[in-house]
């Protein structure tokens, strides 16, 4: 019930066809990925700490 946020998705993320850029564009895409990583992983806290309440609460 509450786990659907919990479940992996399963769509494949879209690749980027790479072979046409430039050395910069492809830097400026490391940039835009890196900030990508940082904000999934900022959500994983997010969920573990939610997941890790909810678990205490049910403990009690």
């Amino acid at each position: 019930m509450f786990n659907d946020d919990l479940e992996p998705q399963k769509k494949a993320p879209a690749q980027k066809n790479l072979e046409n850029l430039g050395v910069a564009e492809l830097e400026a895409y490391i940039v835009e990925l890196r900030a990508e990583i940082e904000r999934t992983e900022k959500e994983i806290i997010k969920k573990k700490a939610i997941r890790d309440r909810a678990a205490a609460a049910f403990k009690s």
